[in-house]
């Protein structure tokens, strides 16, 4: 099974009988260490393979375009389906999404612009989560084109966080 390391994002073969113990189960994939202490993300489609996350439900669904159609509201939430691989906390409530712009298409249908940042300059996982958002915006009614921009000015520090996340954290 193909997994990434985290923090450096290099890929990395898991082989059948590998131990690993599931520290996150969150936003469609698993981060799990393996037997001889390195820290690993699986994708979304092993993640569910191998049981540590449910297969997406009708009802996990942000938006619906026959009832729905597009709204801002529904591109934050998609966005606050995605999680930092180390971190127990959605990018939203981290403060890593730094704009949401959408802009009408001749289609009718939207284009999202969106800058995210990472918790370090870094981070070998961003390209990671970059897509992961990528993925979970293009997913909703109404959205053509997504562009999802890795940004590190201004640089993320942890006063972007919400009182959510501190909480989570052990921060307050």
């Amino acid at each position: 099974m193909k997994a990434t390391i985290i923090p450096a994002g290099h890929p990395v073969v898991l082989s059948e009988g590998d131990g690993v113990t599931v520290l996150q189960a969150l936003g469609g994939s698993a981060t799990v260490t393996t037997s001889d202490g390195e820290m690993v993300r699986l994708s979304p489609e092993d993640s569910i393979e191998f049981g540590f996350v449910r297969p997406p439900q009708q009802s996990d669904k942000v938006g619906d375009s026959a009832t729905d159609g597009f709204s801002i509201e529904a591109v934050w939430a998609a966005a606050a389906t995605v999680y930092d691989p180390e971190i127990p906390v959605d990018i939203v409530q981290l403060g890593l999404v730094y704009r949401i712009e959408p802009s009408d298409l001749p289609s009718g249908n939207k284009r999202i612009d969106i800058d995210m940042s990472v918790t370090a300059p870094f981070c070998g996982m961003g390209d990671i989560m970059r897509q992961d958002l990528h993925d979970a915006v293009t997913a909703l009614p109404d959205v053509e084109e997504v562009d999802v921009v890795l940004v590190f000015d201004p640089p993320w520090d942890a006063s972007r966080m919400s009182d959510v996340a501190r909480l989570e954290l052990g921060m307050m």
